[in-house]
Parts: C-alpha cells; sequence; structure tokens
C-alpha cells in the first residue's frame, strides 16, 4: 500500500473514531480533510437531505459501517438521531416512513441499514439520548 495511502487510511480511521490526531502539518490536515469529504459523501448527503425535508432540532448522523462486516471505509449502516416539529402527532411507523422517503436513492444505492431514532421536541426534552446500537452478530463480526 503506498504511503501516502496508508497514512489518509490511518488519519480517517483517527478522525471518524474521534481519536487524538498527531504528527501531521497544516497542510497535511487541511488536504486530508477535503479527502474525507470526498470520501464521506453519502453520510454528507445523507445529512443534507434530512436538514432540508424534516427541519430538525437534532440530526446526528453516524456511520456505524465499521461496526459491521464490510470493507473499511464503507457508509452502508448508519444510526438517526432525529428532532423535529413534523414527528409531532405522528406514530413511529409513519416517521420512519418520512425518512425513507427522503431517503429512498440512498436505499436504493448502497445503504443497507438505519438505525432509526425518531423523536419529538418534547420526547428528546424527556431522554436527551438515543440507544446506543447492539453490536453485530452477522456476517463473520
Amino acid at each position: 500500500m503506498c504511503a501516502l495511502r496508508e497514512m489518509r487510511l490511518i488519519w480517517l480511521k483517527t478522525v471518524v473514531h474521534s481519536e487524538l490526531l498527531v504528527n501531521l502539518n497544516k497542510y497535511e490536515k487541511t488536504e486530508m480533510k477535503e479527502w474525507v469529504y470526498l470520501f464521506m459523501k453519502v453520510q454528507t448527503e445523507i445529512e443534507k437531505k434530512l436538514e432540508a425535508g424534516l427541519t430538525p432540532h437534532v440530526c446526528l448522523v453516524e456511520n456505524e459501517s465499521q461496526n459491521h462486516n464490510v470493507p473499511p471505509g464503507s457508509e452502508s449502516h448508519f444510526k438517526l438521531t432525529l428532532v423535529s416539529d413534523v414527528f409531532d402527532g405522528k406514530m413511529l411507523v409513519a416517521r420512519h416512513k418520512m425518512i425513507y422517503q427522503i431517503l429512498a436513492d440512498e436505499l436504493k444505492s448502497g445503504v443497507h441499514a438505519l438505525a432509526l431514532h425518531t423523536y419529538t421536541k418534547d420526547e428528546w426534552d424527556a431522554r436527551q439520548s438515543a440507544p446506543e446500537s447492539p453490536p453485530c452478530l452477522g456476517g463473520g463480526k
């Protein structure tokens, strides 16, 4: 593996997992931030579409693909935590249908799983967090 590619993959893992980034000068950090932005294209699109479609108070999109038996850098499994006024008066199934409709293209082209945590403002104020995702039990993980 090329040294620069290996360094970028190490840097990506560091950023994605919120670990400490060391030994990179300012130019390298800037260059790699741009590379990660391109690399995290699916997550970025999901965030944009949810922001536009739901105008949420909270919109957390977490790529959990690394917890599954998929190639490194995959964008196939996501945990979504959303708090929006559009969920007021809607049952859980209706909320999920809204999200599936907004993300229809992503679900047709590579997104394999969504863990959906949808809340009204009052529901969120009462709990302040979504549950942790369980460990993957399939696919050799």
